[in-house]
């Protein structure tokens, strides 16, 4: 399908050149740009089908509506909206139905100025594998049937022979059910009895995709005139207990047959199964490794605002060199009298600028005055530890004094919250509500973007940021095996 676009003085909007094919049951993502690039934040955005209303899915001042959505659409069709300031407007569609199938339109709309483009979707059914058996002898054959159901769209159906020749069938029956699938049923007159295998495949006709079984033809099923029959019909009551006779052996020779065809028939499906399977596997693996090079590529994009991944997270950052203080953290945490005697110097001790002196971690460089830095601390099961940055600012204006600016995470026992104060003053305190205890935290330091990030490494999950802050002097990391009380801090009001 060609690309539709229409040209004003201000924009263009531009959809894909190509259809979008997407496989049913699967999720499609459908594309439409604005030329030049530009915010459409502020514009009215349509998606719809045969008329404006109602529409698939309706984006104004900044939200969706919803009131003019189609029902088919509720709860399937969203607007990814993470590059609207860039003028892309993408609309996905879960779980993608046949009802989906067909063209699709996107409008925009900037006061009295509208444009729109076409995005042509293509849902792409796989039927159930042939199942091909005989029917009966007729014609001077054998009679085959395959049927298949949850094709779409129309299949196109093929019988072709071991050399892979095609073979001339008869009409074919197709029906559509309730959901919109094609079931298939076609059927071919064998009369040669040595064929042996015939195969019937049946394909979808936009992805190329086709499903095939074979089925193997016994040469003693094939109707014969015998040329003995004159003379068997004269001699009958002399020659009946031969054919007795030959009845018992042509059974048997029969048995023998149906249990080869049994064998070779379960052959056949335990390979199509493997193949089925391997097929749904290398699948599997192509959408897996497609989505997450589009996760990485969106998040790539603005990597500041996502709060997911910090693995990803980390190739924006520098490591910083750090030093733990193994023997004193490892003597906290195994010994406990000296756990009891840490509960009790917690209980008296007020926030202070002294309280860098128990820091079991140590920065290898001077400090950090720039740049951005991230370092992992491994806190295992500790019940109670006070974990973050505290920045060091030199007495300056009125005060020659200088002070120390905490910003941490507090834990005490299964109670979580984030801390920022200086001396007796808390700037913030706020509970955190954690349910799957880190074993190790990391944490990421953008000194210009002045802002501090926790992430929860063991699982994957972002903690809390500080993005309040405004650096002026010198960074640190700290971390202690001691957390505040909450009745020995003061707020701020």
């Amino acid at each position: 399908m060609a690309n539709i676009s229409v040209s004003v003085s201000r924009f263009s909007v531009k959809g894909p050149a190509e259809p979008i094919v997407v496989l049913l049951g699967e999720d499609a993502t459908l594309p439409c740009q604005l030329s030049p690039k530009q915010s459409a934040a502020h514009m009215d955005i349509r998606w719809y089908r045969a008329q404006l209303s109602p529409a698939v899915l309706v984006f104004q001042n900044g939200q969706d509506p919803g009131g003019e959505q189609m029902l088919e659409y509720r709860g399937r069709a969203e607007l990814v909206v993470a590059s609207l300031s860039k003028g892309d407007v993408v609309l996905q569609i879960r779980q993608v139905r046949v009802s989906d199938d067909g063209q699709y339109r996107c409008r925009f709309q900037d006061g009295d100025l509208f444009q729109e483009a076409v995005v042509q979707l293509h849902v792409v059914g796989l039927g159930s594998a042939p199942h091909v058996h005989m029917t009966g002898p007729e014609e001077g054959g054998i009679r085959v049937l395959c049927s298949s159901g949850g094709w779409f769209p129309k299949p196109k159906v093929q019988w072709r022979d071991t050399a892979g020749v095609k073979l001339p069938s008869l009409p074919e029956s197709q029906t559509q059910d309730g959901d919109g699938l094609f079931h298939v049923e076609a059927s071919l007159v064998v009369k040669d009895s040595s064929m042996g295998n015939v195969t019937c495949s049946i394909q979808n006709p936009l992805s190329g995709q086709e499903k095939a079984s074979a089925i193997f033809l016994p040469e003693p099923f094939f109707p014969r005139v015998s040329p003995w029959k004159a003379a068997l019909a004269g001699a009958l009551p002399v020659l009946g207990l031969l054919l007795t006779g030959l009845s018992y052996v042509g059974w048997r020779k029969h048995e023998a047959k149906k249990r080869e065809i049994k064998k070779s028939k379960k052959e056949s499906h335990e390979r199509d199964q493997m193949r089925n399977e391997k097929e749904m596997a290398l699948e599997t693996k192509v959408k897996l490794k497609a989505e997450l090079e589009r996760r990485k590529a969106l998040y790539s994009e603005d990597w500041k605002k996502a709060l997911i991944y910090p693995d990803w997270r980390k190739e924006h950052f520098q490591p910083a060199v750090v030093t733990l203080n193994h023997e004193m953290f490892h003597q906290n945490n195994s010994d406990p009298e000296s756990k009891e005697n840490c509960r009790e110097e917690t209980q008296d001790l007020s926030l202070s600028n002294k309280q860098g002196d128990d820091n079991l971690i140590t920065l290898d460089k001077k400090d950090f005055t720039s740049g951005k830095y991230y370092w992992e601390v491994d806190i295992g099961d500790t019940d109670e530890w006070t974990l973050g940055i505290y920045e060091h600012i030199h007495g300056n204006g009125s005060s020659k004094e200088p002070s120390e600016i905490f910003r941490v995470l507090e834990k005490t026992g299964c109670e979580y919250r984030a801390l920022a104060y200086c001396s007796q003053n808390i700037a913030l305190e706020e509970p955190l509500s954690i349910e799957k205890h880190p074993q190790k935290i990391v944490i990421f330091l953008d000194y210009e973007d002045n802002n501090v990030s926790f992430y929860d490494m063991t699982h994957g999950a972002h903690i809390f940021s500080f993005t309040q802050a405004r650096f002026s002097g010198s960074v640190n990391p700290y971390f202690k095996r001691k957390a505040m009380k909450p009745s020995h801090l003061h707020n701020i009001k």
